[in-house]
């Protein structure tokens, strides 16, 4: 499915899912893909599904429309593409791909058909020329194969480091071990304000790097876009009045800008302050720092994409859970509200039994409360738990007694058989007894209202001999398969309004921390089966 992530701008983070065939993007909040930059016209552009994707069309807006920073009108779109409106960026990605060329094997008829081959060249060959370019033949060729490897090792350190500084760094290093620039530094432009933020600045022999970087050249290199070569710094008349290029004995200086696929992110800058009257620069090193700086444009480039998603992803989850709480505390304070209502009628008619069931009512929604409190917190917070010999076949025993009254009342039959001589078992004692009580509870809740209604617990030693288990079956409707795994996200429930949609999420992480894992086995009519399945040979924490 294709989408738009607001990667810049006052929605930054932002993912839109485009479902229509036409979907509108502006300021209005009826469109599809409502923005709130005040520089985006009400009805901004239209994209229109096509064939092999999405056209881009221009709606007459205000401050116009760009893409990878082209003003259009019309636009068809690819993955990938940037689309800038007022102060906003857009990105456009797609699933979708398109179908690799064909080709056709077939059996050569001209058997002298090798007999054409002039030269061998064993498969190793590649790899030792690019380690030791010194190898090579000719001249040319030996140029060809340094700047080559120095490229091989850039694009490596790109796929192998995540993080941007410490990626500058590594490369920052290899351009001046492999060129004659005497100190340098990138210069990448801050997301958000756009000033140029110095990053791994480095002199050589040096391990603390004092870098002055001429601002006259840097803004050049941006505006022109272009990478430039300076053999006399102080005496090229374009930058004559750099003051800086005076005072620090700027001889010779390669500047280039860091362009990505879709916009510049920055300029690498390097230079020499010997006073040698031999040029130490090239236009081989020229050529070389630029597809350097390319390299290090599309990773910053590509970091910040994924950051984009990230954070879209991290606000569409929190996002979700605000909706999820505020469904379950409308529906817990309906009944708050209610129970209120009869407490305060029944003080006014004097009705003790009407003031009995109100309170009551406000007692079981409080208590829902407590719960979706404790659910939240337990669920959000990672825990150690506190590991220790414990007795399941008691903590059992004490888990059905709990609910024996609720059971009770909804007529469901609880069975439980101790295991005899059943080994202490290393666990965190309160977090099994909370995730096999809710367990349970939704077990007695699935079976409110069925004839001979009974919730079987069985604790018994895995056929792995390593672990143990404990089944918690009903005979209810049981549960779709589809929903094996539903039921294990936050806010989903099939209680309605009853649950809080976190009981089972709480009761497989409290398991999950403890190394164990918590299963369901169910057939739709035959009842489920929930098993929690803890390791026996768990250490205990200090």
């Amino acid at each position: 499915m294709s989408q738009l992530i607001v990667i810049a701008g006052v929605d930054q983070g932002k993912k839109f899912f485009l479902k229509e065939l036409t979907v509108v993007v502006g300021r209005h909040s009826t469109n599809p893909v409502a923005l709130t930059d005040n520089r985006v016209s009400r009805k901004h552009f239209e994209l229109r599904a096509t064939p092999t994707g999405y056209a881009l069309a221009d709606l007459g807006s205000g401050n116009g429309t760009r893409v990878n920073g082209q003003i259009v009108q019309m636009a068809e779109l690819r993955s990938g593409d940037r689309i800038h409106l007022g102060d906003t960026t857009l990105l456009f990605t797609t699933d979708g791909s398109t179908g690799s060329a064909a080709i056709r094997l077939t059996p050569e008829l001209d058997s002298g058909v090798l007999s054409g081959i002039v030269r061998r060249v064993p498969v190793d060959a590649g790899s030792v020329l690019l380690k030791d370019p010194t190898q090579a033949n000719t001249a040319w060729l030996r140029t060809r194969l340094s700047n080559l490897a120095v490229m091989y090792e850039a694009a490596n350190a790109v796929s192998q480091i995540l993080d941007v500084d410490e990626l500058l760094g590594r490369i920052m290093e290899l351009v001046l071990r492999t060129s004659d620039a005497d100190q340098g530094c990138f210069l990448v432009k801050d997301v958000e304000t756009g000033a140029l933020m110095p990053k791994a600045v480095k002199t050589r022999g040096r391990d603390k790097a004092d870098l002055t970087v001429s601002r006259t050249i840097v803004d050049y290199v941006l505006k022109e876009q272009t990478g430039i070569l300076i053999a006399n710094a102080a005496g090229d008349e374009r930058f004559r009045e750099g003051a800086s290029i005076v005072k620090h004995r700027l001889r010779e200086v390669i500047c280039v800008p860091m362009r990505g696929r879709h916009e510049t992110v920055g300029v690498l800058f390097l230079d020499t302050q010997s006073g040698t009257d031999a040029a130490r620069f090239t236009e081989d090193h020229l050529h070389l720092a630029i597809a350097i700086a390319h390299q290090a444009g599309l990773a910053i480039e590509e970091t910040r994409y994924y950051q984009a998603m990230v954070n879209a992803e991290r606000l569409a989850a929190v996002g979700q859970t605000i909706a999820g709480m505020s469904h379950h505390i409308k529906n817990i304070m309906q009944g708050v509200r209610f129970g209120s209502d009869m407490v305060r009628t029944a003080l006014a008619e004097n009705d003790r039994e009407l003031l009995t069931k109100g309170w009551g009512l406000v007692e079981r929604n409080q208590a829902r409360i407590d719960d979706l409190i404790l659910d939240m917190l337990s669920f959000s917070k990672e825990r150690d738990p506190i590991i220790e010999p414990t007795n399941l076949v008691d903590l059992i025993a004490d888990v059905l007694d709990v609910v024996r009254g609720r059971a009770k009342e909804k007529k469901v039959t609880l069975e439980y058989r101790p295991p005899a001589d059943f080994p202490v078992v290393p666990c965190d004692a309160d977090g099994v007894h909370r995730a096999l009580l809710n367990l349970v509870s939704n077990a007695i809740d699935a079976l409110e209202d069925r004839d001979a209604a009974t919730v079987t617990v069985e604790l018994y030693k895995a056929a792995d001999g390593q672990s143990i288990g404990i089944d918690v079956r009903d005979n209810g409707p049981g549960i779709p398969v589809d929903m094996f795994e539903e039921i294990f996200k936050p806010f989903i429930s099939t209680k309605g309004n009853r649950g809080t949609g976190l009981g089972l999420p709480v009761s497989r992480k409290t398991v999950q921390e403890q190394g164990g894992e918590l299963t369901l086995t169910s057939e739709e009519g035959q009842g489920c089966c929930f098993t929690i399945r803890l390791p026996m040979t768990q250490p205990t924490t200090a």
